[in-house]
């Protein structure tokens, strides 16, 4: 599928691939969504490094969703790669009154120093996590 796509926070634009997966919202799932990262990242040649990096961020940001999904909840991943980037847009549906850890957290220091830009918003009884990565060993 190819669609565009714009990051609200860092006003970057991905018009390229995009993939999209849904999984149960529940730990025992967020492999699919580990190996997705590493495959995709994989593909735009990220380094090795990277590739474990994006896929510790991933996981933690999915982490930080289930704790505020609702029951049964899918968590939708979509992911837009570009030729030098990757952005990960996670989301779920919500319990009433959730929060996402504050940006000073320890959770939130680790997005932060494994990605190039995180954000996140909890809006209209859905939480969404956005991770940009952009590759630095070019050539």
């Amino acid at each position: 599928m190819s669609q565009m796509t714009t990051d609200p926070d860092s006003g970057a634009t991905f018009d390229d691939d995009v993939v999209l997966l849904s999984v149960p919202a529940d730990g025992g799932y967020l492999g699919v969504l580990r190996t997705a990262t590493a495959t995709l990242a994989a593909r735009l040649q990220f380094a090795l490094d990277e590739i474990e990096d994006l896929r510790i961020a991933v996981d933690e940001a999915c982490a930080m969703l289930l704790v505020v999904a609702t029951p049964g909840a899918e968590l939708e991943c979509r992911f837009s790669v570009t030729d030098d980037a990757l952005l990960v847009e996670v989301e779920v549906p919500t319990v009433r009154g959730a929060r996402l850890p504050a940006e000073s957290s320890f959770a939130w220091k680790v997005l932060t120093a494994l990605t190039s830009s995180a954000s996140a918003e909890v809006e209209g009884g859905r939480a969404t996590i956005r991770l940009i990565t952009r590759r630095t060993g070019i050539g």
